[in-house]
């Protein structure tokens, strides 16, 4: 993953800011803003993963569920041939269209 961290299945970004001397970053795929920064690799890294587990000990001190970056759904928008290429492939070969979806992806990113 290219200036990206993981942990605890939360992917956080990483910037540099030149005119502060700074690295930085936030937890992506979420709607909460936890940020993070320090002025060093090994400080970002650290920093990451204390904001990722604030984060997760602030949800459940106040009761709240934590933001899942990946839930398994989401919407698709393409060109409506494609759509209607990919719904009568599905029917053809007894598959439901997210099926289809699913293989594809599966397809284009394997080996990744």
């Amino acid at each position: 993953m290219t200036d990206m961290m993981e942990y605890k299945g939360y992917v956080g970004s990483v910037h540099y800011s030149p005119d502060d001397h700074a690295f930085f970053g936030k937890l992506e795929y979420i709607r909460a803003l936890v940020n993070y920064e320090a002025t060093d690799v090994n400080g970002l890294e650290t920093n990451f993963r204390e904001a990722v587990d604030d984060y997760l000990e602030l949800c459940q001190r106040h009761g709240k569920q934590p933001e899942k970056p990946f839930k398994g759904s989401f919407n698709v928008r393409t060109p409506s041939e494609l759509h209607r290429t990919a719904a009568i492939y599905a029917e053809e070969h007894g598959r439901s269209l997210n099926q289809v979806v699913e293989e594809a992806l599966e397809h284009h990113l394997a080996g990744r």
